[in-house]
């Protein structure tokens, strides 16, 4: 709503228009009904604005008692001006316009209701107070022509009438806030709100985003948003074409959020990157790279994560052709009571809506396998701005007219129950609408359900007026029905099979063969990149597609291309966050160097599966002591199982045994010619495993002081081992990895410890090598950045990712062996879903990762600058960053008790750290 004549508010809004209708301008009238003798006529005059649209015409009296008055274009048969006696009163000055329609549609003042059309023909004229006629006549004119022709030559014309239009309009700099603010970029665009689209004016300084519509139908001239104030910028997609920006402010701001669209995907991303490059603008950081991981963690709810994946796959509460979408979760609508914890009480998320009944899917499938391509499955889509408006009606009933030109739905067809509802999607053969947001919001009290505002729906056929909602019996009112389907969404039942119903919607069974699998298929102009608007020439075919994608339904952006993974709370977890419904609010919207030829020192020390998790306060370090034994750099660091003894290998090629207890080194043992990379000390605590750079793996036996076994294990360096109940596996230059079975009796035998069970190949060399918890598993890290995963019951790959750029320096298996941890030269923390291989969280340090060690909830990493950083994945946060070393740190170790860190680094140093009151 604009603001005129000081403080009367205007009844105009864009949304008494078509959706996607252009309003141009307005002038100061009076109008007077041309049916009637002058005096008469003089009498019933009315002062207000007339307002020139690009398809009608739109008189507002002032007396707000009066209907505004809405003259169809394509209705019109006389505009013209018009010329009275020469003794009218009513024309001085020859600044008349006469309107003469066939039909007059009269839109009620201070009310919402719907539209009166008055099928009769009828007369007005407009005296112009401050323009002439032939000022605004021309325009209305060519408006009226174009009305008079068929609708895509129409939307032709009326598109070049406000290309036009607006290519004579610059930014009036008048506007600016400060004269010190650089002006970066001016470009047109549009602003867009629900069913409605307001071109304007864009203009981007150092200091702030200035939106200035052609039109006064905003409640500013120029809307003023400070770039400080903007928190997030997201992309966003508009009817199909990548060319929006979303932008989300502070409450400082004078407006919460605003949505615009260019012309181009080029000017677009021209616009969001000036956009990014000004100092001003502070983004905040919402961790968007983790949230599936807070979410698996329990630290954001199922609604705030459906709410992320809604904004990624461009969602918007400013688009009802995006508007955010929600699934069934209860079926049960029938019953006096609800059960959460029945599962019979839930639909199954497996399936998509149109597959719940088995009957009716097996006709849509007999209709499919007969259909020609593109083929489709279901007729309907399950969100629309129509199903979006039918549960919102109540609540929001100017969209629905507008939607409906100036009609509410038939009332028998309105959203009158819950229960019935339900049926209808699950039985109707075009019917197949999901749910939105509002249905699992407790805030909002279930006010979209309630009649709040009595408005006039109807009645229905049985002879009942259509007010409040239907509920299902066991809901008390609409408050205690969204509480109960809130509690249902966020149940144990749903948390383990939202997954599922998520690889429907924006995941990889939403397209291609594993739609077809899961019965999930759409018309195909509902998916993005199904078709490029931008290249079709013929502006008929446009302008049907257009319509299509706007009116039928678009498919959320895919983002996923592998199945989601699963939510299963860490079992440290479950207690510590339901118990205390522990969520935090979901929010919306890298270079790095090539490895080097050298043979690096790597090491991390992997935490072995422990049945303890580490103290909680690990991001509090404390030293206990630090020393200097080894002459070069601490590649391998680990702690004997009773924590009194800290045992280390380096570039020296030595493996020193320091006893926390007597402060002094207690063994310096010569192992190799060259330097070791890494060890290993068994559970006995009297058995080491190291490997060199010689190619060898070496067991030292702690008791007998000596080498007891050696391996030849491959035709480089050894870089790195990881060793699990009997199985040892190795990594090497050479570009393999290998997997030996270890038998402790057969060591008694000199050099023979070792059976090699299997040899996997890599293309470049193998950096670090991690095993399962269980052995059924081998991950391993490459200098080129990729990560693999092997089975080892057959040896063979089962997965391959590319998320480093260059030498990935540690991997690491969670206890549970669900997730896997890496770090690597570019900066990167990554934790990847081992089931799914989707990645969970990727955090950029800002310096190189050397190393890395965690309990599935903490990771320790240690940095190229000598720290140790302290990353809580329950938060997905940096909590600490220690200083300790002067050079990086290349390997660290924890306690079984988790009450000691051990950090090793370039700069020769061993530290031990306690992790909590000393």
């Amino acid at each position: 709503m604009a603001y005129v004549d000081g403080h009367r508010k205007e009844r105009f809004s864009l949304l008494l228009l078509e959706p996607s209708e252009i309003y141009f301008e307005d002038y100061s009238v009076f109008s007077y009904p041309a049916n009637f003798p002058e005096e008469e006529a003089i009498k019933r005059k009315q002062k207000g604005r007339l307002k020139v649209c690009s398809k009608s015409l739109v008189f507002e009296p002032n007396d707000i008692n009066k209907p505004i008055l809405k003259f169809q274009l394509s209705e019109c048969t006389i505009i013209d001006q018009w010329n009275g006696s020469l003794l009218s009163k009513l024309d001085t000055k020859g600044n008349v316009i006469r309107v003469v329609s066939e039909q007059v549609v009269e839109i009620e003042g201070g009310v919402i209701a719907p539209y009166r059309f008055k099928r009769e023909r009828q007369a007005y004229l407009f005296t112009l107070n401050y323009v002439s006629a032939s000022h605004c006549l021309p325009q209305i004119l060519q408006l009226r022509r174009a009305a008079t022709l068929p609708g895509v030559e129409q939307a032709s014309m009326i598109a070049a009438i406000v290309m036009s239009r607006q290519s004579r309009v610059s930014f009036d700099t008048s506007w600016l806030e400060d004269l010190y603010e650089t002006i970066i970029l001016e470009t047109t665009g549009n602003r867009i709100t629900p069913l409605v689209t307001n071109p304007g004016r864009i203009l981007l300084t150092s200091s702030r985003i200035y939106f200035q519509p052609y039109n006064n139908a905003e409640p500013w001239p120029v809307l003023k948003i400070r770039l400080s104030d903007i928190k997030r910028a997201v992309k966003r997609r508009f009817l199909l074409r990548h060319v929006g920006i979303e932008l989300y402010c502070s409450n400082n701001s004078s407006i919460k959020h605003l949505f615009l669209t260019l012309k181009s995907h080029e000017e677009r991303e021209n616009l969001y990157s000036k956009l990014l490059e000004q100092p001003a603008l502070d983004l905040e950081d919402t961790a968007t790279d983790s949230m599936t991981l807070l979410w698996q963690n329990g630290m954001i709810s199922n609604y705030d994560y459906l709410l992320y994946l809604n904004s990624m796959a461009d969602r918007s509460f400013n688009d009802l052709t995006q508007y955010p979408i929600f699934p069934w979760v209860i079926s049960n609508y029938t019953s006096s009571t609800l059960d959460i914890s029945d599962p019979s009480s839930y639909r199954d998320l497996s399936k998509p809506v149109g597959a719940l009944n088995e009957d009716r899917l097996q006709k849509l499938m007999e209709r499919y396998e007969e259909m020609a391509d593109p083929k489709f499955m279901y007729g309907s889509h399950y969100s629309t701005p129509g199903f979006v408006l039918y549960y919102l009606v109540r609540q929001m009933p100017q969209y629905m007219l507008c939607l409906q030109n100036g009609k509410f739905d038939h009332p028998d067809r309105m959203f009158n129950s819950i229960p019935d509802t339900w049926r209808n999607v699950t039985t109707n053969t075009s019917d197949f609408k999901e749910l939105i947001p509002q249905f699992y919001e407790p805030e909002n009290k279930g006010e979209f359900l309630v009649n709040s505002q009595n408005l006039e729906f109807g009645f229905r056929q049985d002879g009942t007026k259509v007010k409040d909602v239907e509920l299902p019996k066991w809901a008390k009112d609409p408050q205690d029905f969204i509480i109960k389907l809130r509690s249902a969404l966020e149940s144990d039942i749903v948390s383990e099979n939202i997954h599922h119903w998520i690889d429907l919607m924006f995941g990889y069974k939403q397209q291609g063969e594993e739609a077809v699998k899961a019965k999930n298929v759409f018309y195909y102009l509902t998916y993005e990149g199904a078709i490029d608007l931008d290249s079709i020439k013929d502006i008929n075919e446009r302008y049907s597609l257009e319509v299509q994608i706007m009116e039928f339904g678009q498919t959320p952006k895919q983002i996923f291309t592998h199945p989601h993974p699963e939510r299963k709370l860490p079992r440290i977890m479950q207690d510590r966050l339901w118990s205390q419904n522990f969520y935090v609010e979901a929010k919306d919207g890298i270079q790095s160097e090539q490895a080097s030829g050298d043979k690096p020192s790597l090491k991390h020390k992997k935490s072995i599966m422990q049945e303890c998790h580490w103290n909680r306060n690990m991001e509090s370090l404390t030293i206990i002591t630090e020393y200097k034994l080894h002459k070069e750099e601490v590649t391998d660091v680990t702690i004997s199982s009773d924590g009194k003894n800290i045992f280390s290998v380096s570039q020296d090629s030595l493996l020193k045994m320091y006893s926390l207890e007597d402060k002094r080194q207690l063994r310096s043992i010569n192992i190799s010619n060259m330097a070791l990379s890494s060890c290993y000390l068994m559970d006995d605590d009297k058995t080491m495993i190291t490997s060199s750079w010689d190619n060898f793996i070496y067991t030292y036996n702690i008791s007998y002081g000596k080498i007891i076994s050696s391996t030849m294990a491959h035709n480089d360096a050894v870089t790195d081992i990881s060793w699990n109940r009997g199985i040892l596996a190795t990594a090497s230059w050479d570009a393999t990895a290998k997997v030996w079975q270890y038998n402790q009796q057969q060591c008694l035998r000199p050099y023979n410890c070792n059976e090699l069970m299997a040899e996997l190949d890599h293309e470049t060399g193998v950096t670090c090598v991690d095993l399962s918890h269980d052995n059924s598993l081998l991950v391993s890290g490459t200098s080129e950045g990729h990560i693999s995963f092997w089975s080892l019951q057959t040896f063979t790959l089962i997965g391959q990712f590319s998320i480093h750029f260059g030498m990935i320096y540690a991997v690491s298996f969670s206890p549970d062996g669900e997730k896997v941890a890496s770090c690597g030269k570019d900066h990167t923390l990554n934790i990847m879903d081992v089931k799914t291989g989707t990645q969970l969280l990727s955090k950029n340090a800002g310096e190189e990762l050397r190393c890395l060690c965690w309990d599935g909830l903490i990771i320790l990493t240690g940095s190229e600058s000598g720290k140790i950083m302290v990353w809580d994945l329950v938060t997905a946060k940096l909590v600490n960053t220690i200083a300790g070393h002067s050079g990086p740190v290349t390997c660290l170790s924890v306690s079984k008790k988790g009450d000691l860190v051990v950090s090793g680094s370039e700069d020769k140093k061993v530290i031990v750290w306690h992790t909590g009151q000393l």
